[in-house]
């Protein structure tokens, strides 16, 4: 099958021929500028690689890890000198799954037990993240240069950049679903090509379900991604859902567009069954794979929870309704009810605060940041007597204050114009806030809303494409063009003066995200709102 690539000529055949308006879709199946879309990617993406990297060794706390970093970091290091789990013996309990804590290992295993060591991977991840955004927001705008402006506002994007720079799980979370949610966006791509090329064989209407769409590798890979998005956090359950949801939804938009004779039934009897295969049981199997140390070890936690060997400190027992299932599996689903029970306890209600816990109704406009560093005892460089070192996860206001227009327009732009590119990143937006607030009462952080960042930054690129406008200024290939049009003119300077000021807005708040030395009067200067405080 020929990659899924803008082919004007399908098959040899003239495009007003093989897809007469208005009965059939036109026969667009992504961007073409294939050379010059890479070229504009890499070179975001070593910007990217440049911000996370710098000076990516400061600050830690005296040595050691910052913040969240002191669980993930010596977890990860336990990891890499103990065949691959954590012999845990500072903790009760290991509360998340392994597979964020593998990849600081992988740092920690190049690097030592140093703070670039436990902090490499999440600047891998993060760079790649740009990258992935970039590549995305170019396919559903069919725009490099609107993909362009995505990379620079994520780059620019405090919350994803601090994330990026600290050796916790989010980042990777982030990474994970922004992956599969563009797995999706190209198999959205390729399923269309498929059916274009049955419509012109003649094949469309042969069944009144419609033509069956062969495997479809892409939205196997996002169903891998998703599991290794729920292998970091539990979270991307949400994920799993949400984005199964997309997929069929897509499906059944396909099938109408080319006309199927029963497109709903068509995609029940088709296309239902292998999303629940892809999305729902390949995400299971990713899941128990990344296990596979501890299945593998003989002093994992709870390992041997189940079971007859050491069946005197046994506390699940022998017998019981599901004790035909292997020891093993019994003993994983123990340890994962501990950790529910764990999560679950958190809550204000039992007695569980910290000073910089926040609710998801704060986190659209980065209203409750998160501090995750700071020092003014012996801290010196900001050519004062007295200087002040902090780090805080805070999203750039010119982005994150745009959260609610942009969300608002998204949903306009969904139910009036049929606009699935505005549908589809709601989608993703709302599976990473949304199910927050089915527990209020939970303990939470901002640091939850990373995996929003680069729904939200695509938003806003979509926007601005559509500031832009169409030809003449943007073509399928993302060309700009030069016309004697004062109103377009002032369209292209109001994008150009919002992306500087997203800049300007980044460079400004650098100090308090990578805790460069400062005086106390500009971290006081820093912190906009009372809530920031």
């Amino acid at each position: 099958m020929t990659k899924p690539t803008y082919q004007p000529p399908l098959l040899g055949v003239d495009a007003a021929a093989s897809s007469p308006a208005p009965l059939r879709p036109a026969p667009d199946f992504g961007p073409g500028d294939r050379l010059r879309g890479w070229l504009v990617t890499l070179l975001l993406t070593g910007i990217a690689a440049i911000t996370r990297f710098v000076n990516l060794d400061r600050p830690t706390d005296g040595g050691t890890p910052t913040f969240d970093e002191k669980y993930y970091a010596h977890q990860a290091w336990e990891m890499v000198g103990n065949g691959g789990v954590e012999d845990n013996p500072a903790y009760g309990l290991i509360v998340h799954p392994p597979v964020g804590k593998q990849l600081i290992a992988l740092g920690e295993l190049i690097y030592g037990y140093t703070p670039v060591g436990w902090r490499f991977s999440a600047a891998i991840a993060g760079t790649v993240l740009v990258l992935l955004v970039i590549r995305i927001t170019r396919r559903m705008t069919r725009s490099t240069m609107i993909g362009a402006f995505a990379g620079l506002l994520l780059i620019c994007d405090g919350t994803t950049f601090v994330a990026s720079r600290h050796g916790m799980l989010d980042i990777f979370q982030a990474l994970f679903v922004t992956a599969a949610f563009g797995c999706l966006i190209v198999d959205r791509d390729e399923v269309r090509y498929r059916l274009a090329r049955a419509d012109l064989e003649g094949r469309i209407a042969r069944s009144p379900y419609g033509p069956r769409l062969g495997v479809r590798w892409w939205r196997f890979g996002a169903g891998v991604l998703l599991g290794l998005a729920c292998g970091t956090k539990w979270s991307g359950i949400y994920f799993v859902v949400a984005f199964g949801l997309l997929s069929v939804c897509f499906d059944i938009a396909a099938r109408r567009a080319y006309r199927m004779p029963r497109p709903w039934v068509g995609t029940a009897v088709r296309d239902i069954g292998p999303a629940l295969y892809a999305i729902v049981l390949i995400p299971v199997l990713v899941y128990l794979a990344s296990y596979g140390a501890w299945f593998a070890s003989e002093d994992g936690y709870d390992r041997y929870a189940a079971g007859n060997l050491y069946a005197g400190a046994n506390p699940i027992g022998r017998g019981g309704f599901w004790s035909w299932m292997p020891d093993a599996l019994r003993a994983l689903w123990h340890n994962q009810g501990q950790s529910l029970s764990f999560h679950k306890g958190l809550t204000n209600s039992a007695g569980n605060h910290h000073p910089w816990e926040s609710k998801p109704w704060s986190w659209p406009m980065s209203l409750r940041p998160m501090l995750y560093h700071y020092a003014e005892t012996g801290v010196t460089g900001c050519g004062r007597p007295q200087c002040v070192q902090a780090v805080m996860l805070i999203g750039t206001p010119a982005l994150w204050w745009l959260s609610l227009p942009m969300l608002a327009w998204a949903s306009w732009r969904s139910a009036t114009r049929r606009d699935w590119r505005y549908a589809a990143l709601l989608v993703g937006y709302c599976a990473g806030f949304l199910p927050w607030f089915l527990d209020l009462d939970r303990q939470m952080y901002y640091f939850y809303a990373v995996p929003m960042a680069p729904f939200l930054v695509m938003g806003i690129a979509l926007v601005l494409a559509g500031i832009l406008g169409p030809a003449p200024y943007l073509d399928a290939d993302g060309r700009l063009f030069l016309v004697p049009s004062k109103r377009q003119d002032l369209k292209l300077a109001l994008v150009c003066l919002y992306s500087g000021l997203v800049v300007a807005n980044f460079i400004w708040l650098w100090p308090i995200l990578t805790g460069h030395p400062i005086t106390v009067d500009n971290w006081h200067d820093h912190l906009w709102l009372p809530s920031w405080r």
